[in-house]
């Protein structure tokens, strides 16, 4: 077996347990909840860099971010899975970089808000991150990815994303964007690790 080191709330950890269920190596994964703000939480010897997700492999190597677990996902399933091959790859791929940057802006306000106190928040930083999280929202909703039979690693990122919007951020990027909210359902449709991956 494999240990995803993973917190449940996790956009990018969703993004991999999405990927591993579509790659049908989910059941060849058990997760261990880790604590990143824990100094003994062995997270920080597994991943110096004391983030999430990390997978542990069999034989003790562990990998890092989520981008290298799907990656490693996809070779172990036999490739071209959820990572195309040929000319769709880059687009796939350039797809899954700016639902990650999404991820990452609206991860960085939720921890501005968590670890400092009102009065020290950055309102031109924090506004800097939701002009971010913003303009992809605008991008994808101009022209939403088509689902295929198997989503690929884009339309998982981007699904991931919009999922931790729901559940941090109380879903008011709906109110704005009825193109994306109509692929978020028709991928959760198409997807049921989508929802068995959700946070409570």
């Amino acid at each position: 077996m494999w240990t995803l080191r993973n917190a449940a709330a996790s956009p990018f950890g969703r993004k991999v347990r999405i990927a591993a269920a579509l790659c049908g190596l989910d059941s060849r994964i058990e997760t261990a909840v880790a604590d990143t703000n824990d100094p003994a939480d062995p997270l920080r010897r597994q991943n110096p860099l004391g983030k999430i997700p990390a997978l542990i492999l069999e034989n003790g190597t562990v990998l890092y971010d989520s981008r290298v677990i799907v990656e490693f996902l996809d070779m172990e399933a036999g490739g071209g899975i959820v990572i195309p091959n040929g000319k769709a790859r880059i687009p796939a791929l350039t797809m899954q970089a700016l639902a990650d940057g999404v991820m990452d802006a609206s991860l960085l306000q939720v921890y501005e808000g968590r670890y400092r106190e009102p009065a020290t928040h950055n309102q031109r930083w924090l506004d800097n991150q939701r002009s971010k999280v913003e303009r992809g929202l605008a991008t994808f909703e101009v022209d939403p990815p088509a689902l295929s039979a198997r989503p690929h690693v884009g339309q998982i990122a981007l699904a991931a994303a919009l999922g931790y919007l729901d559940l941090r951020f109380e879903g008011k990027w709906r109110g704005t964007h009825p193109r994306l909210v109509a692929w978020l359902d028709d991928f959760a449709t198409k997807v049921p690790s989508f929802e068995a991956t959700r946070a409570s």
